[in-house]
């Protein structure tokens, strides 16, 4: 669980594996030579981050997901020629740390293809003493931002939406994003809709 440096990962040999959990599940963005199911283990995908620019504003906050501390997450590992090493951490780092929320670093993955291999992949974990950082909120107040927050990307249900369709396309559920993206569904004008008992409390 290695912290990288700007020369290791621009300039190492080989192809580089990058591992998606959120929005790059769905779109990437980059080329890449291989695209396979793959397990993290040590953090896990948690609506954490408090959106200023993709998805909300400083004004009105939109919710992302990042990695967070402890359990474990299934993505997307993406396989990417070295020639291309450079120009995608790049265009990653362009992407995800417009304001610098996220700890880029190399965490060991287990790929969920015939083989089985584990590889070291390129990850975003959150950086909990960021000031984006929003910890374990509540599903209530998890659904207030999603429904308020809308920045450059587009509407912050639109990102929740569309990460859970990726998620049902590699056949396994997240609960908690489920959820949320059930009540936004059947709820979609609603600021203040109660969770279920099961989800009143902080995970």
């Amino acid at each position: 669980m290695s912290e990288i440096t700007l020369p290791s990962v621009t300039t190492a040999k080989g192809d580089l594996w990058v591992f998606g959990y959120g929005s790059l599940m769905w779109r990437p963005g980059f080329e890449f030579r291989e695209r396979v199911p793959a397990r993290l283990v040590g953090e896990h995908r948690a609506l954490c981050v408090y959106s200023f620019v993709h998805r909300g504003t400083p004004e009105q906050p939109g919710l992302v997901l990042g990695l967070d501390r402890g359990g474990a997450c299934r993505g997307i590992a993406f396989r990417v020629a070295e020639k291309d090493r450079a120009d995608v951490v790049a265009y990653l780092r362009a992407r995800e740390q417009v304001t610098s929320v996220y700890r880029e670093v190399m965490r060991s993955v287990w790929l969920e293809n015939d083989a089985r291999q584990r590889v070291s992949a390129l990850a975003y974990v959150v950086d909990r003493g960021h000031v984006q950082y929003a910890g374990r909120l509540s599903f209530a107040d998890q659904h207030r931002h999603v429904v308020q927050g809308h920045g450059q990307s587009g509407a912050n249900r639109d990102y929740v939406t569309a990460t859970v369709k990726a998620i049902e396309a590699e056949g396994f559920r997240d609960t908690q994003l489920h959820k949320l993206a059930t009540m936004l569904h059947g709820d979609a004008h609603s600021l203040h809709a109660p969770a279920p008992a099961e989800d009143r409390e902080n995970r």
